[in-house]
């Protein structure tokens, strides 16, 4: 039965940050995309994932954006019935063909202004095996309201925010528009006075960050190209009673046993960066409330983790990570005073100050934890896959640009199915990075743990 539930009000405009990460997506053409993959291990319900393909359309996928006729307004949110693209069922592959096949619907395009905002594949393996991939532009929703999407759509529900079609493609129509866009702009302008003083005060406290020159490459052989490169993405998968076994022999729990295995990563791929040679982790924390409508409702905890120590005692690392959760949920985040002015900041202004905003110094590894997720989410076709793997990529990474920012380390992990599944996506200067040689340092940081599991 296909439910229908209203989640909004009448204001269909991005909030701050949404439009900040359009803005910038737009000015540096680097997209960002969550992708999530399910493997069966037998044939899939084909007119299920039909099914739940239809169902999609009805969540946070099944919207787009609508920019602003003004170069100082706010874009909208606009429902676009029937924009997506039918689901793609490819030609069978053998099982050692899945991560080439994964990598190549991740590089296919995907926009979330004139769509198709996502996609649905499926890839049948000559094993009898299954893979289905989803791959969303993250201006559209962030991991959680991309899980609420798959839940949603494996039970067949739909999220009615209520938003108006697109405008009309007439003069009177951007006229109109750009009208109501610009007495809507002087609503807001007590608010933008208000936060200059504040957001000047930020920036003069923070102006040595702000002025500070990206990382660069050490000799002319590194410094890059300007080749497109794929930054090599895996998948560990570690049986969850081992894992919280581990976690409780060491002093600590799930979510610090991640990030001493993100810091063990980081160490081995040259990333300690911050004082005394921590590894500094980005811990992506939602903020996200029923009813929420924002694409990326999240802010961002940082927490300095000693990589030498934490496979011998997670104690410490527990308590930096409690520590900087509780001081980002009660503190006010200064940065976000700074939100308000984002539709008059110059485009090629947005990438720098988005590293203000996360505070994204000394090599940072970003680590996100999806806790316990519902079954349900493993449920694409109406039946639990075996594995499924959440993982944040980007489209159009110029070689130059990853090598003078020093490189790229992600990590997503989630709680699903008696499994830990944690993916990686990394990327080193002047090292061979193939999935090859990021399996091989992943399968060494399981050890060190004394951890076993599946990578792939």
């Amino acid at each position: 039965m296909f439910k229908s539930k209203t989640v909004t009000g009448k204001d269909n405009r991005l909030v701050y940050l949404d439009q900040a990460m359009f803005d910038a997506m737009r000015a540096g053409n680097r997209a960002q995309l969550m992708q999530c993959l399910w493997i069966y291990e037998h044939p899939v319900d084909i007119e299920a994932l039909r099914r739940f393909h239809h169902h999609l359309g009805g969540t946070f996928a099944g919207r787009l954006i609508q920019r602003s006729p003004l170069p100082f307004g706010r874009h909208r949110w606009i429902h676009v019935p029937g924009t997506e693209l039918p689901m793609d069922v490819a030609a069978p592959r053998p099982r050692a063909g899945l991560s080439d096949w994964t990598d190549e619907e991740a590089a296919r395009p995907v926009d979330p202004e004139h769509g198709p905002g996502w996609r649905l594949a499926v890839l049948p393996m000559t094993d009898g095996s299954t893979a289905v991939s989803l791959v969303a532009s993250h201006c559209m929703a962030d991991g959680v309201a991309g899980i609420v999407s798959v839940i949603c759509a494996s039970k067949g529900e739909s999220l009615d925010f209520g938003y108006p079609p697109p405008r009309a493609r007439t003069v009177r129509a951007r006229l109109r528009a750009a009208r109501e866009d610009a007495m809507a702009t002087a609503r807001d302008l007590p608010e933008v006075f208000r936060t200059i003083g504040a957001a000047a005060r930020m920036l003069i406290r923070r102006r040595d960050e702000l002025s500070a020159p990206a990382p660069v490459a050490e000799s002319l052989d590194m410094a890059g190209s300007d080749r497109v490169v794929t930054v090599p993405a895996i998948s560990v998968f570690v049986d969850v009673e081992q894992w919280d076994a581990r976690a409780r022999s060491l002093g600590g729990n799930t979510y610090s046993l991640l990030a001493g295995f993100a810091a063990r990563l980081g160490a081995r791929m040259e990333r300690c960066g911050g004082t005394d040679g921590e590894v500094n982790l980005l811990l992506a924390l939602s903020d996200r409330g029923l009813d929420d409508t924002r694409a990326n409702a999240m802010t961002i905890g940082n927490v300095g983790v000693d990589p030498a120590g934490v496979t011998s005692d997670l104690s410490s690392t527990r308590t930096s990570i409690r520590t900087a959760i509780q001081a980002r949920r009660e503190e006010v985040d200064e940065s976000s005073l700074f939100l308000p002015l984002i539709p008059f900041v110059p485009r090629r202004a947005l990438t720098r100050l988005s590293d203000a905003f996360v505070g994204a110094a000394g090599l940072p590894v970003s680590c996100s934890n999806m806790g316990e997720l519902d079954p349900a989410f493993s449920r694409a076709d109406g039946t639990d896959a075996e594995f499924v793997v959440m993982r944040g990529v980007d489209q159009n990474v110029i070689e130059r640009e990853i090598v003078r920012a020093g490189g790229h380390l992600v990590l997503v992990s989630g709680r699903l199915g008696g499994k830990i599944s944690i993916s990686v996506v990394g990327y080193q200067p002047g090292t061979e990075n193939t999935k090859d040689w990021l399996r091989g340092l992943a399968t060494q940081v399981l050890g060190e743990f004394e951890l076993t599991g599946m990578v792939i």
